[in-house]
C-alpha cells in the first residue's frame, strides 16, 4: 500500500526525545526517509532501530552552530537524496522573572529557538524549493515548532516569549517569500506537553510551573506529531499554516 510520504526525505531537529521522536516516528510511518538530528547520538540510534534504520539516517549535529547546522542538511541530502521536509523543532525554556535573570538562559534561548531554527531553514531552502518542483510530491514544507508563548506574552516568560514571537514573525514572512513555489510554512504552537522542555529550568521555576498546571491533563508528545502529520500530509493545494493546540483544561 502506498504511503503518503513515499518517496521524500524529512529532517527533524531535536529528534532525541519529545516532539521530534515522536514527528520522526509518524513521519517514517508515513513512508519518509527522515534524518534525525540531535546532540544525544545515542538516544537517537535507540529511535532509528525503533523506526528501521533503513529508514532512518542519524546524525549528531548542534545546530547553534551554524557550521554544524549546514553540515546535517548537506548530510541529509547526500546520504538520501534530496529533502522535503524540515521540521524545526529543537528548542529550549528558561522562565523566570527578567529582573535579575541569568544571561546565559537568554542566550541558550535565542542560539537555539531562533538561530538554530534560521541556520537549518537557510541551509534547507534550496533542497526544498528542489523537491517542490519534482516528483512523487512537488510540494515541500517548512514546519516550525513554536509554542502558545508566540501569540501572547505572560510574566516571567519574556525572552522565551521573545524568541517564538520571533519563530512567528520569520515564518509568516518566510512563508509569503516562498509560498507560490509550493514550500508551505506551518507554525505549530503547542499549549503544556510531557516533554523534557520543562526540565531545564531552575527549581523555583519548576514548583510554579506545577502549580500552574496542577489538574491539569496535559498533552503527550504523539499529540503534537498527529498536528504535524496532519499539516504536512495535505494535498499540494492545501497549506496549513498554523496550528494552535492546547490541552483541553488549559485555559491561556
Amino acid at each position: 500500500m502506498t504511503k503518503r510520504l513515499d518517496g521524500t526525505v524529512a529532517l527533524v531537529t531535536g529528534a532525541s526525545s519529545g516532539i521530534g521522536e515522536a514527528t520522526a516516528t509518524v513521519l517514517a510511518e508515513e513512508g519518509a526517509r527522515v534524518a534525525l538530528v540531535a546532540r544525544r547520538r545515542d538516544r537517537l540510534e535507540a529511535l532509528a532501530a525503533r523506526v528501521g534504520t533503513e529508514n532512518a539516517l542519524v546524525i549528531e549535529a548542534d545546530v547553534t552552530d551554524a557550521e554544524q547546522a549546514a553540515s546535517a542538511v548537506a548530510t541529509t541530502v547526500g546520504e538520501l537524496g534530496r529533502l522535503d521536509t524540515l521540521v524545526n523543532n529543537a528548542g529550549v525554556m528558561l522562565l523566570g522573572p527578567i529582573v535579575g535573570a541569568p544571561i546565559d538562559e537568554w542566550q541558550r534561548m535565542v542560539n537555539l529557538n531562533l538561530l538554530g531554527l534560521l541556520y537549518c531553514t537557510h541551509a534547507a531552502l534550496p533542497h526544498l524549493l528542489a523537491s517542490a518542483e519534482r516528483e512523487p510530491r512537488s510540494v515541500a514544507d517548512v514546519v516550525n515548532v513554536s509554542s502558545t508563548a508566540g501569540r501572547v506574552a505572560r510574566l516571567n516568560s519574556g525572552v522565551y516569549n521573545a524568541t517564538k514571537h520571533g519563530v512567528g514573525a520569520f515564518s509568516e514572512s518566510l512563508r509569503q517569500e516562498v509560498t507560490r513555489r509550493h514550500v508551505r510554512v506551518t507554525i505549530i504552537e503547542p499549549g503544556a506537553v510531557g516533554t523534557e522542555l520543562a526540565s531545564h529550568n531552575r527549581p523555583e521555576v519548576l514548583e510554579q510551573m506545577a502549580q500552574n498546571f496542577q489538574g491539569t491533563e496535559i498533552m503527550q508528545a504523539a499529540d503534537i506529531a498527529e498536528s504535524i502529520r496532519y499539516a504536512v500530509t495535505q494535498p499540494r493545494r492545501v497549506a496549513v499554516n498554523e496550528i494552535l493546540v492546547r490541552p483541553t483544561e488549559q485555559e491561556r
